[in-house]
Formats: C-alpha cells, structure tokens, sequence
C-alpha cells in the first residue's frame, strides 16, 4: 500500500506507481484536494503499516471498494484460494488413501530414518494392491507386454511362440506398430473383439456385440464416465444414485464431485452382508421425497464386505430395477475371486438375458471389469473394460464423445485387457504354466480368506463373516464407550480411533469402516488378504493382541 505522506507530498514517479496506485492517488486528490503527483520524484513504496490511514474510515472504505471494483487489490492474492476452488471437490472423500495411509506412509519414513518403533516394518492391508503386496505376475502376460513394448524381441527364442503371436496381433493393430500411438477413443477394435467373446463365454453363448464394449483406464473410468451421463437436474429433480453400505469410496466421491445425490441401501450384515429388496425399497421411497433416483449400483463379488450375491439376490434386484425405472450399475471387477463352498459368481448380463425378453429387451445396464483385481493384480496398467446394454443410440453416442475426450485409454493397459480374456489355450505352449500361476494365485487367496475369518472370530469383541470373495474382510469390532467417548471429543470416527492407535503400536495399516459407510452405532474395519501367508498371520496376530490390550485400556 502507499504511505499517505508519498501520496500528500507527491514524490512517487508515475512510472512507479502502476495502475492501482494512480487510482488511489486519484481519488485521494478528488478526496483531499491536496495529493500531488511529480513525475521527476522517487520514493520508495512504504509498507502497508503506514499506509492510507490518515483518511477517515469512510474516505478508506470509498477507495478500497473502488480498488476492489477495478481488479486492484484482487491482484495481491491467489486466484484459486480454498475458498474459490470447486466446492463439489472439497466435499471428496477417499478413504482408502485417506490420513491413515498417509500416516503410514510418514511412519515408513522415520523408520529408514533411524526412529524407534515398536515394530520394524509397516504392513498396508489397506489396499487391494496385489503386487505391491508380493503376488507374482502372470509370466505370459508379462512376455506379451514386453514383447509389445519391445518389438526387437520378437526375435528372441526365449520367449514362446503363443506370446509372440499375440504380441504380433496386438501391434498389427496399433498405428505404426506401436503401443506408443493413440488407439481409437473406444478401445483398438481387435480387443473390444476378445472382450465380447469373452463374455459370450463367460455367460454360455448369450451374444455379445464389441460396439457395445468400452475398453476404459481401469473400471473406475467407465464407472465414472456413466455417472457423468446419469447426473442431471437441480434441487428435488437432481440425479439420485442408489449405493451399497458399506460401499467402494469412488461411488461417494464421484458422486460428491458431479454433485449428484448419494442414496444409501444398507446390506444386511446378519446374513453375511446380502442384498435385501425391502430395504431397496425403503431406501427408494425414502429418496424420492428430495431427488430423482435414476441408477443403482451393485459390486459382486463385494467391495468392502467380501459377500458373493446369490442368482436369486440378482434376479431380485433386476426385476426391481425393472419395476422402478432405474439403470444398472454392475461392478464385477473381482468375478474370479470366488472361495466359499457353495458361492458362484453370476454375471448381471447372464441372469438378466436368461430372465427373458421382459427384461432383457428393456433394463439397462453397465458391468464393468479391469485387469487390477482377480489373480492379475495389475493395478499399475489401469486396464478395464465396459459393456452396455440397451443403451439409448443417442446416449451411446455422447458416451463415445465422453470417451473421445479423453483420447484413449492406455494402449499397454487395452493390451493387457486383451491377454485376460484371451490367454493361452490348451493346445498352446505357455498354457500349463499359465494354468499353474493362476491357480497358485486364486488357491492362496482361498486358503487366506479362510485363515482371515478363522483367526478374527477367536478374537472377543470382532466379529467376522465368511470371506466369500473378492480381497478383503470387513469384521465388526466391539468398542468401549470410554474410547466412543474420546474419539468424540478429538473429532475423530471411534473406529478411526482405533484404526490410528493400531498403525502407532504395532505398524498394520487398516481403513476404518466410517470411510466405507456403516450403521450407526457399529464400527468395522477393512483389511486385504493379499499380504503372504506367513505375513498375513503375523498381521493377524498383531491384531488380535491390539485388540485385547485395546478393550481392557478402555474398560
């Protein structure tokens, strides 16, 4: 700011001054009558200490609302502040990589450090990262990958025939021959082939048509990308979208950032966290009073709570989507991460096209699939696909311009995509050790599920279902109120609480349940089963004695 003496006596240069200076001059001359301005004087600005205070709080307020008006002072600041940035971002939640993880991650850092802890390594059972976790990569679909990456080693005998013929198919199909170019905006037309072939395989023949196949930057693009052309209207006619809780926090935080409204169905703990279509209902009526519910979303097998939905489950759900006029959200991303006797996984598309044409030729529905899940467990290539059924031409066609936006997705992770639905077959020479990774891998998995609920259930005060599927439990833990009581007086979820006390003492990184959604008055947490067998144990263990040591502090 100017000094009031320097304006009065006149002694700036114009040069000097600049625009918002020469105002404020201005209108101290119109003010006072008296400032001055000589061209051929210097003097240094002063600090905003002495600045224009001499005036009268009026004369003050006159000139610093003119300033205002004219961009002066908002030049002085940021233009994106907390304050004027998106408010729809600021309301994002992700727990998943939330101040837990960042906690663990700091921890990490005074560990190599030098720092005493109690323990000598954090373990993260926060995420269903599998390599990360130690799981091996598929060897073949790591030969096809380097092969595309490098076409010079097509002429390495050290790599199998079958991976050099997919290698060879893969690049034909990409511009120049290289995985570097942009494929089409819907995905390189030889893959979205595969996929549907994939699926009318999975589902006993059902056709399936490649137009209708997005390849997409992992599920989550094409899950998001559907929201987008979901969400629409203002106040009560706003876009509702029906989610599970406990539910995966790209739904909520997706939903947050396009503004849309979160509806919540709440699946049923008690009976090992299946679907129940009278709370469907009630969740439904419920909603309607303040938006317009347009979509539903299902994650089978289930992300966080492990659960597998029975045929009959997805048979009820397609007939209430059907009666309520609602568009279908099928997240499958963990379909071969099945291990509960008695559990199989049912494709949407299959049981909807064997309820026949009432349902068939009219519900409209999305799965999604990627290639981060299952026994691949690679998250880093951000593969994935989409399928969409029954969708409005016109629509279809915005979803293509939605995709074009964003040019393509990544071409190595599309070349991936292409490996998991078309791997090598019997005849084939990679196909014995193919079969051999992929059944380590989902065999390990089965035996960690079980071990999971085994050694929670010992535990007084955690209860945990059968881990039926996908990656993770979501076990109930009993909390005293003396520690509900001091979570609330810290701002804190009691199970965030906890999940922190857990991280200092013994190094296992846990999410807590608020972050997924849960019924009042119950706390959970999520953890993955992906750490090995003999580091799942210890995990396992360290949680056990937490707990214990955690019910008696606190009793």
């Amino acid at each position: 700011m100017l000094s009031l003496r320097s304006l009065l006596a006149g002694t700036l240069r114009r040069e000097d001054m600049g625009d918002w200076a020469l105002f404020a001059a201005s209108w101290l001359r119109k003010c006072t009558g008296r400032v001055m301005l000589n061209p051929h004087r210097l003097s240094p600005l002063s600090s905003s200490s002495r600045a224009i205070c001499g005036l009268s709080a009026k004369r003050r307020g006159i000139i610093q609302r003119k300033m205002t008006e004219n961009g002066v002072t908002s030049r002085r600041g940021k233009v994106l502040t907390i304050d004027t940035m998106n408010p729809s971002v600021k309301k994002v939640e992700y727990a998943v990589r939330g101040p837990i993880v960042q906690r663990a991650l700091q921890i990490e850092k005074e560990l190599k450090e030098g720092a005493k802890k109690p323990f000598s390594e954090v373990i993260k059972a926060n995420i269903g990262d599998a390599h990360a976790m130690g799981q091996r990569p598929i060897t073949f679909f790591r030969q096809v990958l380097a092969l595309c990456s490098y076409p010079e080693l097509l002429d390495d005998p050290s790599f199998p025939e079958d991976a050099k013929s997919r290698a060879r198919r893969i690049l034909r199909s990409c511009g120049g021959g290289s995985i570097g170019a942009y494929s089409a905006s819907q995905g390189i037309d030889c893959v979205r082939q595969d996929v549907a072939r994939y699926i009318e395989r999975r589902d006993g023949g059902i056709p399936s048509n490649p137009d209708n196949i997005y390849l997409t930057t992992g599920a989550s693009d094409g899950i998001v990308m559907m929201l987008k052309l979901l969400v629409a209207g203002e106040g009560k006619s706003r876009t509702g979208v029906m989610i599970s809780i406990p539910q995966y926090p790209l739904y909520s935080a997706a939903l947050a950032e396009l503004g849309a409204v979160q509806i919540n169905y709440y699946l049923n703990e008690e009976q090992c966290w299946s679907m129940d279509i009278s709370e469907l209902r009630r969740s439904l009526a419920a909603a309607r009073q303040h938006c317009n519910p347009r979509a539903l979303c299902i994650i089978n097998p289930g992300n966080p709570t492990g659960q597998v939905q029975s045929r009959q489950c997805i048979e009820d759900v397609i007939r209430f989507a059907a009666e309520e006029h609602l568009f279908l959200m099928a997240d499958e991303v963990y379909q071969d991460n099945v291990y509960a006797e008695g559990c199989q996984f049912h494709s949407f598309k299959k049981v909807l096209f064997e309820m026949g044409p009432e349902y068939s030729s009219k519900v409209e529905l999305a799965s999604f699939h990627s290639t981060s899940k299952c026994y691949m467990g690679e998250c880093g290539f951000r593969g994935g696909y989409m399928e969409v059924i029954n969708m409005d031409p016109q629509v279809k066609d915005q979803l293509t311009k939605l995709a074009s936006v964003r040019l393509c997705p990544p071409v190595p992770g599309q070349a991936l995509m292409d490996l998991v639905v078309n791997p090598p077959r019997p005849d084939e020479p990679s196909y014995d050790k193919f079969l051999k990774e992929r059944s380590a891998t989902l065999n390990a998995l089965a035996e960690k599920a079980k071990l999971t609920e085994q050694i929670l259930n010992t535990v007084p005060g955690i209860t945990c279902n059968p881990v039926q599927g996908a990656m993770y439990s979501f076990p109930r833990i009993s909390m005293p109120e003396k520690a509900v009581r001091e979570a609330k007086e810290k701002g804190q979820a009691p199970d965030m609480l906890y999940c922190l006390r857990l991280l200092e003492e013994t190094g296992i990184c846990l999410v807590p349940g608020s972050g997924f959604g849960q019924r009042d008055g119950t706390y959970h947490f999520r953890m993955t089963i992906l750490p090995s067998t003999d580091k799942l144990k210890i995990l396992l263990d360290k949680v056990k004695d937490f707990h214990l040591r955690f019910t008696q502090q606190y009793s």
